[in-house]
């Protein structure tokens, strides 16, 4: 007769660890898991976390089969970064640096203008949900942007990065010190003996302007000067011509304007001349970014030069980490602006 032991069912088969349970248990994502696993040397992790997901790997006897191995190392090595105007030389400083440091991570950039007119927001996202791309670099979150809403509740949690254009509440944010660089400008145009000045802004639905913005009239304030003399119009030479005359026509003590565009500022110089005044003799004036185009102009124009470069190259680092199972976080680029000496700011006249 048989023992009871040896006709007892045999015990249920150990059910195999997934990717998924390794990935819960070190409280990373599965991509870490997976590129760690597969040897992905671009994959960018702190030792003991690497360590901690190679332990509970052994623990729960993680291995991964030879499909799971496939399709891990199918990423595309590729993000789509989305500006709203291609035609705009700022974007071009931008875009350099963040192809630069792409490029330095194993990526591509595939650049797509996306403005404020366009009516294919929705399929940027769909970009890296149907894996044409691995992220999203966005520097066109206009306000009413359907994108937006899109990733900030899309589930499968799309990576991506606002910048130059932030979106409050998304916690992706990588910006420039707006604020800083604004009362640097009002310094600057103080030491001159300025103190009746003009702020050209941007539209103030944009927090971009709204940031330049506060930091202009903040040092205003600090310095006992009018903080109210400024007048909003469109990012772009008409949007600054129109403001320009728009404070002329309140404001006609004003000796400086500060516009918060470089095309702005060129605006601006057209309505100078449109009232028979010139730069600097009747009013001085500044402009947000330098381009070398600055050099070119008469007379050449005095700006506020930004990390334009160094804030691509921020924003690409900022997607690599969100891919690499850290944590999205908003960063700020504190300092790295200065002003940029030419000849149209000098010492007010009346």
């Amino acid at each position: 007769m048989a023992s009871e032991a040896s006709v007892r069912p045999s015990a249920e088969p150990r059910q195999r660890a997934r990717l998924v349970d390794v990935a819960e248990r070190a409280g990373v994502t599965k991509s870490v898991v997976s590129r760690l696993m597969n040897d992905d040397t671009t994959l960018r992790i702190r030792p003991e976390t690497r360590e901690r997901v190679l332990a509970i790997a052994a623990e729960l006897g993680y291995r991964p089969n030879a499909t799971a191995r496939a399709l891990s190392v199918s990423r595309t090595r590729a993000f789509a970064l989305l500006i709203p105007d291609l035609s705009n030389s700022v974007y071009a400083a931008i875009t350099r640096g963040a192809f630069r440091r792409a490029r330095d991570h194993g990526y591509v950039l595939l650049i797509a203008e996306d403005g404020a007119g366009d009516d294919d927001d929705a399929s940027y996202a769909e970009l890296v949900t149907a894996g044409r791309v691995d992220g999203l670099l966005v520097a066109s979150s206009r306000p009413d942007h359907p994108l937006v809403e899109r990733l900030l509740t899309d589930r499968r949690g799309v990576a991506h990065v606002f910048f130059n254009r932030e979106v409050p509440g998304s916690n992706r944010n990588v910006r420039l010190d707006m604020r800083g660089a604004s009362a640097l400008v009002v310094d600057y145009l103080h030491s001159w003996g300025h103190e009746r000045i003009g702020m050209v802004t941007g539209p103030l639905d944009l927090v971009p302007a709204q940031r330049r913005l506060e930091g202009f009239q903040v040092r205003m304030g600090e310095l006992g000067l009018d903080s109210g003399a400024y007048a909003a119009g469109a990012f772009n030479e008409s949007g600054g011509c129109e403001a320009a005359h728009e404070l002329f026509d309140s404001r006609p003590e004003l000796t400086a304007l500060y516009a918060s565009t470089f095309p702005q500022a060129i605006g601006v110089m057209k309505a100078v001349r449109d009232r028979g005044l010139r730069v600097p003799d009747d009013i001085s004036l500044i402009g947000y970014d330098d381009l070398p185009m600055a050099d070119f102009l008469d007379p050449p124009l005095t700006t506020l030069a930004m990390p334009l470069a160094a804030l691509g190259a921020a924003a690409v680092d900022a997607l690599v980490d969100q891919i690499d199972g850290r944590p999205a976080e908003s960063r700020q680029l504190d300092g790295g602006y200065e002003i940029v000496v030419r000849r149209s700011v000098g010492a007010p006249s009346r």
